[in-house]
């Protein structure tokens, strides 16, 4: 049976060889020009290709900007850490320096 193909049956399954998805009103569905069809099928592969790429590109972006954030964090926690750890190493100079203050007034 020698009949043109339809969305069910197409004439080929080569997605290059396929017309788009466009109503057509002088041409049977599937009988798009050559040329036509494979630079539609090839630009429209291509975009896909270009909108996945590009969505790769966002999630390492993204992800990126996350590490340095958190790195950003980390940094900031560390420099607290430090900072208290001085204090207290301060504070305790301090109180040696009253201990020993006092017991040279007592003496």
């Amino acid at each position: 049976m020698n009949t043109t193909g339809t969305i069910d049956r197409p004439l080929t399954h080569d997605p290059q060889k396929q017309a788009p998805m466009k109503p057509s009103t002088h041409e049977l569905a599937g009988s798009a020009p050559e040329d036509f069809t494979t630079r539609g099928a090839n630009d429209s592969r291509q975009n896909r290709n270009r909108e996945m790429q590009l969505i790769q590109e966002a999630l390492a972006r993204a992800h990126m900007h996350e590490r340095r954030h958190e790195a950003q964090r980390e940094r900031r926690a560390m420099h607290v850490v430090t900072a208290r750890r001085m204090q207290r190493r301060a504070e305790r100079a301090s109180m040696r320096a009253r201990r020993a203050l006092a017991k040279a007034v007592m003496q």
